[in-house]
């Protein structure tokens, strides 16, 4: 099992999200910045979107270790990245971008697979790949960035066929219920058979409709152990059989206990880099002056 040596100090790391004019449908970003040389080692924690790390570091810049193999620079994270961390020195800053699986496929297309660990973005876009990142590091601010991804991504998504509305619809429905549904009963309100649902599901977002509850629950549960429930009452309100349930599950997904999911760095600011990232939570309030001890953010933070 990994563990987590050294999470980043949140007291020196900015964060930043974008205004509410700069959002795309199914598309969310946040900056991040670490002001002080550092050392930071930890385990990223599997999420029901499709991630993109473009790393905007100075020097060495980032390393991402996926069950032991090691890319460097901006990645493109599936939604079963298994055992993934991230480790980096020095001031570095990134811009990160979750895409809700429908629009993953339109914006990456056919050459990535949804469902994969990670890959180098430079596989995925080739040379587009190093010009999106010198146009994001020469950017005075992280608005700035904000626009220039927006413009980057909203091209792509609109030029390529995104999934099938019943796929997208779906998985909606999943994400809502968080994970707690029968598929069957899925295909029944779409009019599609349990055979078909399946296929399509399985081909155009990379998992099989299974998979996508069983990650939307236990991020629903990753989630409730970071506010500091214990894992008993965790498992319960997750809908899995019992504690022991619980920890097969963490280990799939993270290839983590629930103690260490609890601790996990990046899910302890999630209301200040993700505000309405998990159904059913309520609404951001925070202003500026009111975010927790540990980080700092910057920009427009009010909920979609």
């Amino acid at each position: 099992m990994p563990s987590i040596e050294a999470p980043p100090d949140w007291t020196r790391v900015d964060v930043a999200v974008p205004r509410p004019e700069i959002r795309l449908p199914g598309i969310r970003m946040a900056g991040f910045h670490q002001r002080v040389p550092d050392l930071v080692d930890i385990a990223m924690i599997a999420h029901p979107s499709v991630t993109l790390i473009i790393d905007l570091s100075d020097g060495e810049g980032i390393v991402y270790d996926v069950d032991g193999r090691r890319e460097r620079g901006s990645v493109v994270v599936g939604l079963l990245p298994g055992r993934f961390r991230v480790v980096g020195r020095g001031v570095g800053a990134c811009l990160q971008i979750r895409l809700e699986p429908a629009a993953a496929a339109a914006v990456f297309g056919a050459a990535a697979d949804l469902g994969a660990t990670a890959v180098s973005l430079a596989d995925v876009w080739s040379r587009d790949a190093g010009r999106a990142e010198a146009r994001l590091r020469a950017a005075a601010s992280w608005d700035e960035r904000f626009a220039i991804a927006a413009a980057m991504l909203g091209r792509r998504l609109h030029a390529r066929a995104s999934a099938d509305p019943e796929v997208i619809h779906l998985w909606r429905r999943m994400r809502g219920l968080r994970g707690r549904v029968r598929v069957e009963g899925l295909a029944d309100e779409v009019g599609w058979s349990r055979k078909r649902l399946w296929s399509r599901f399985r081909s155009q977002l990379g998992v099989s409709p299974k998979r996508a509850a069983r990650l939307m629950r236990f991020d629903h549960a990753a989630h409730l152990l970071a506010a500091g429930h214990a894992a008993a009452s965790v498992a319960a309100e997750s809908g899995y059989v019992d504690q022991s349930h619980l920890h097969r599950e963490t280990r799939t997904f993270a290839g983590l206990t629930p103690a260490a999911v609890a601790a996990a760095p990046w899910l302890a600011i999630d209301d200040v880099a993700w505000p309405t990232s998990l159904p059913g939570r309520r609404p951001w309030r925070r202003s500026y002056g009111d975010v927790p001890r540990n980080s700092s953010a910057t920009h427009s933070t009010s909920a979609d």
